[in-house]
């Protein structure tokens, strides 16, 4: 949705809260009502317009702008449906990765086979869905919380672990900035939710490593993929000889 059309959705919504109705409108902007109705539809509205609505609603423009802002509340998740939408388009789930990682559209064409027309609609589609806004130029605003995340359980996470999680371990991990490591002991409950403690804490500075990544140009920032894993857990071979309980 873009700015003019979401200011227009509050108008409506506003003048329905005062119960006018498009003719009482039309009336008030010397308009016939379906010059009203067209107004909305098609976005067409200039600031005198918009003037002349902020009066009838009896707001001023700084508080109508600050009603849009408060309703369009960032997201910290999707849908099952949206996620599950994402999923079935592969590079609609490419661009929205994109556009998350504050990737501009310029370098995503530059990267990936996709026609400019192609990747405008497909960042048309996340506006829809309230992902981002598009903006003049094809430029994108974000619409979500510093801690968005996908669903725990939702279609996202189980396609990345369906097909992206053999793909992500499938290496020697001998890169100069790359790591694997990996441990097994025996720990309490206590012991436990101590170390899930400090992992969300590593989970949440890794967001602080990407926040301020984004300050630097962006050829001198690299896609990083961050595991972190932690169950009750004892390989195949070792419980199949285990005596029966």
């Amino acid at each position: 949705m873009t700015e003019i059309h979401r200011l227009l959705a509050t108008v409506k919504r506003q003048l329905k809260l005062r119960g006018l109705t498009y003719r009482q409108v039309g009336e008030a902007l010397d308009l016939s009502e379906p010059s009203v109705k067209r107004l909305f539809s098609t976005g067409s509205l200039t600031l005198e317009r918009l003037a002349q609505l902020t009066k009838l609603l009896d707001m001023s423009l700084a508080e109508l702008v600050q009603e849009v802002a408060s309703e369009q509340a960032p997201l910290s998740h999707l849908s099952v449906q949206q996620e599950q939408e994402l999923v079935s388009d592969t590079a609609l789930l490419l661009v929205a990765v994109c556009v998350l990682n504050h990737w501009p559209l310029e370098k995503i064409l530059q990267n990936y086979q996709l026609s400019e027309a192609e990747c405008v609609q497909k960042l048309l589609r996340l506006d829809k869905i309230s992902l981002i806004d598009v903006l003049p130029g094809n430029r994108v605003r974000l619409n979500v919380t510093r801690n968005f995340d996908w669903l725990p359980d939702g279609p996202i996470r189980l396609f990345f672990r369906e097909l992206a999680l053999g793909d992500f371990v499938n290496s020697p991990f001998s890169g100069q900035f790359e790591t694997l490591d990996f441990a097994h002991g025996m720990l309490t409950r206590t012991a436990t939710l101590q170390l899930q403690t400090k992992l969300r804490r590593l989970r949440q500075e890794f967001a602080e490593l990407h926040k301020e990544s984004l300050e630097v140009p962006f050829e001198q920032r690299h896609g990083t993929g961050l595991l972190l894993a932690l169950r009750e857990w004892e390989p195949q071979g070792f419980e199949s000889l285990r005596k029966p309980a």
